[in-house]
């Protein structure tokens, strides 16, 4: 059932797009499919399918920011469907594709059971590399010169605001600044579930380090040690610029300021923070998409 700002489209010259490359791809979708229509106006939350697809889109199309169109509702809007070579299906039709596939010859390929498809199967951002589309949602914003590793993924609503190596994980509604490097196996912290409730960002010229994590939003020029994981309810002792330890204050403490190295002390195990005398700098080369 369609809702009031969704429309069936029979005829796409009511389109009226100006472009002739696009008009015609929307004339050939048209000739076997029906069209639909879906406007906005107000962002207000999700009513329909089709709104929350748009919505997704025109993240990952880079018209809105992540944490910018209101997403309320998008998990009870959406459905789990089985993202395959040959389109979504729907898992009570799962069996009989299988079936039929098999009779045909014509292998079905099932990449996903999940709400969201993959952003490849719609969208390509420009200058981006991705290893493995499967790893990113349709609704990330990637910006161009990012590359998403292997093992790296983005999740919808969040992504890179310039060119930034990811190899490690963002969570819906993280941000990530140009020029900042997430290291292998890196996590920042959701607000999904699990109670947390702070949106994340990291600020520009960051390097987390492999397996390190993240529940504050961190200032530009900050580095985080390999394997550590930094919440906000975390202990951390501050260091002045002579390198004299000070007051310890928790973690959130700190969220958004600029120049912090947060490491481990080896032989205490106290969470250190001091004046980062480093410059993080990507190697150009991997991010000439």
């Amino acid at each position: 059932m369609l809702t009031g700002n969704v429309t069936a489209i029979k005829d796409a010259t009511q389109l009226n797009v100006k472009d002739e490359g696009l008009n015609n791809i929307i004339s050939n979708l048209n000739a076997n499919k029906t069209l639909v229509l879906c406007r906005i106006s107000e962002n207000l939350p999700i009513e329909s399918i089709e709104e929350a697809y748009l919505k997704l889109h025109l993240i990952s199309y880079k018209y809105f920011a992540p944490n910018s169109l209101n997403l309320e509702n998008l998990f009870e809007s959406l459905v789990n469907l089985a993202w395959t070579n040959q389109g979504p299906i729907e898992l009570d039709e799962i069996d009989g594709k299988i079936l039929a596939s098999q009779k045909n010859n014509q292998p079905l390929e099932i990449k996903s059971i999940d709400k969201f498809p993959r952003l490849t199967d719609y969208i390509v951002p420009p200058g981006v590399r991705i290893g493995d589309a499967s790893r990113v949602r349709l609704g990330a914003y990637l910006s161009e010169g990012t590359t998403v590793m292997h093992e790296g993924f983005v999740n919808f609503n969040a992504g890179t605001l310039g060119s930034a190596m990811i190899e490690g994980r963002i969570s819906a509604g993280v941000v990530v600044g140009e020029n900042s490097d997430l290291g292998g196996g890196c996590s920042t912290m959701g607000t999904l579930s699990g109670g947390n409730d702070v949106k994340i960002s990291i600020g520009e010229n960051c390097l987390l380090g492999a397996n390190s994590g993240l529940g504050i939003p961190l200032g530009n020029n900050c580095i985080i040690e390999a394997g550590l994981y930094i919440t906000g309810g975390s202990k951390i002792t501050l260091y002045n610029s002579e390198n004299e330890p000070g007051s310890v204050v928790k973690a959130s403490k700190l969220a958004g300021k600029d120049n912090l190295l947060f490491i481990r002390n080896s032989q205490s195990g106290a969470i250190e923070a001091k004046i980062n005398p480093k410059s993080v700098t990507l190697n150009q080369t991997l991010h000439k998409n």
